[in-house]
């Protein structure tokens, strides 16, 4: 099957970095620029390749970043101690912490004492409740928001359209469903949110007309849970063992990508599908927290 149902994450990606380049310009005439605090706790191989991407966007943007790194052994009250600082810092409009975070650490208090309107992961409680309720003031979680903006700009309408969502994680799952669901016309979907409980997985994929595969699952979703011309999105990152690779495992998607391609309407590579979109949103999201500052 020929690429041509490819949907291309990094092409659509940089076109939003494009668009927000003017932004960026415009708030520098004003005196401002944008500014974001990545914070890492210990040593995580994976999470310093991600923070190393998103550092490298914003150099690339003109955006202010800078780096926080706590030892694996740091204590929570270390790392609230530092979200306090990087809170009152006038020049950092967003803050990220990047996961995971070792066990003694609450994520979901690290989140919460992030303030709100710095809050460019949409993690807070308060950005939360502001997207389920359809309010647009709140930050919308970047990887979620990557798979709405992926859809409307390949030109795949998701009103009306039965999406079933795999995966009930907060990090995607849920904050996509309460997305797809909104009165919106990027959204107006019916929604089916299916989990490691959900009965009859297969027959729910089968009626759908997008899937967004999301279960931290490699290669969950087969060919033959696929309805011919299906959009199929596959937001899974997945370490598998592979003797044949020189470190000894590859990464792979929640999807069974050279199964499901030939028989799926569009569907997004892994890599250069969602992950491209999730940094482009977190750097719209930034550029947000900007403006909103000179307001």
């Amino acid at each position: 099957m020929p690429a041509d149902n490819l949907i291309d994450g990094r092409a659509i990606a940089s076109q939003l970095l494009g668009e927000l380049a003017a932004r960026i310009s415009l708030l520098k005439s004003r005196g401002i620029r944008p500014g974001l605090a990545f914070v890492r706790v210990g040593e995580d191989p994976a999470s310093k390749v991600y923070v190393g991407r998103k550092e490298k966007t914003c150099s690339e943007l003109g955006i202010l970043s800078e780096t926080h790194v706590l030892p694996a052994t740091a204590t929570e009250a270390e790392l609230l101690g530092l979200l306090e600082q990087l809170n009152q810092n006038p020049h950092l409009h967003g803050i990220l912490v990047q996961a995971p975070l070792p066990p003694q650490i609450r994520q979901s208090i690290v989140y919460s004492a992030i303030l709100p309107e710095k809050d460019v992961d949409g993690f807070h409680p308060v950005s939360m409740g502001k997207l389920l309720l359809g309010d647009t003031g709140g930050f919308v979680p970047c990887t979620p928001a990557g798979v709405v903006e992926l859809l409307a700009r390949s030109g795949i309408s998701t009103t009306g359209a039965e999406v079933v969502v795999l995966g009930r994680g907060n990090i995607v799952g849920k904050p996509l469903a309460a997305l797809l669901c909104q009165k919106h016309r990027l959204a107006n979907a019916t929604v089916t949110l299916c989990h490691s409980a959900s009965r009859n997985i297969k027959a729910h994929c089968l009626r759908a007309d997008i899937i967004v595969a999301a279960m931290g699952v490699p290669e969950f979703l087969k060919a033959d849970m696929v309805r011919p011309g299906a959009t199929v999105i596959d937001v899974g990152v997945n370490r598998v063992p592979d003797p044949s690779a020189k470190s000894g495992s590859r990464l792979v998607g929640d999807v069974d990508f050279a199964a499901v391609q030939p028989i799926a309407g569009r569907i997004t590579p892994n890599p250069g599908g969602v992950g491209p979109m999730t940094i482009a949103m977190l750097m719209q999201n930034t550029v947000r927290a900007g403006e909103n500052a000179c307001r």
